[in-house]
């Protein structure tokens, strides 16, 4: 089975990669997501896919790597009228809304800015480098994650910085 990679957003001051770290098992539910294009995504993320977690908002960085073990399922947080996510719409019989479990696989010995990342000519087609990308759900192509997973292990990029 052929493993595809992923980029998947959070706000560190609401869920960080030491959050996750501090899980029973280091594994969560990743819920939440409310944008179609990204629930698509999730929906077609499969079990041993990987993905870069990134912080958001302060200081954007790549900053570790998990490993999604469980495909998507109805997000329970759109049911729960007591959860910011809570969704009307959507019910158990009729999710509009899904949901992955990832696992913890190893934090970065060093994020990865997203500055730095730009200054890459391999990473110049990244989805997260185009002007206007805000999803919080994204492909990876493998290249790209294994440079950031190179830079965030101490690695050097090997990718070129952009003239």
């Amino acid at each position: 089975m052929e493993t595809n990679y992923w980029l998947l957003k959070s706000e560190p001051g609401c869920y960080s990669i030491d959050h996750l770290a501090a899980e029973p098992e280091q594994s969560t539910d990743w819920t939440g997501v409310r944008n179609f294009q990204a629930r698509n995504f999730l929906r077609q993320m499969a079990v041993g896919d990987l993905a870069l977690f990134y912080h958001s908002v302060t200081d954007p960085s790549a900053v570790g790597v998990v490993r999604i073990v469980r495909s998507a399922q109805a997000d329970p947080s759109a049911f729960d009228p007591a959860d910011g996510h809570f969704d009307p719409r959507s019910t158990p019989e009729k999710p509009l809304w899904f949901a992955v479990s990832v696992q913890l696989v190893r934090k970065f010995t060093a994020p990865v800015p997203l500055k730095a990342m730009r200054a890459l000519t391999a990473l110049s087609r990244m989805e997260l480098l185009r002007k206007g990308s805000r999803l919080s759900v994204m492909p990876v192509a493998q290249a790209e994650f294994e440079l950031i997973c190179r830079l965030g292990d101490g690695g050097a990029a090997g990718g070129g910085a952009r003239s």
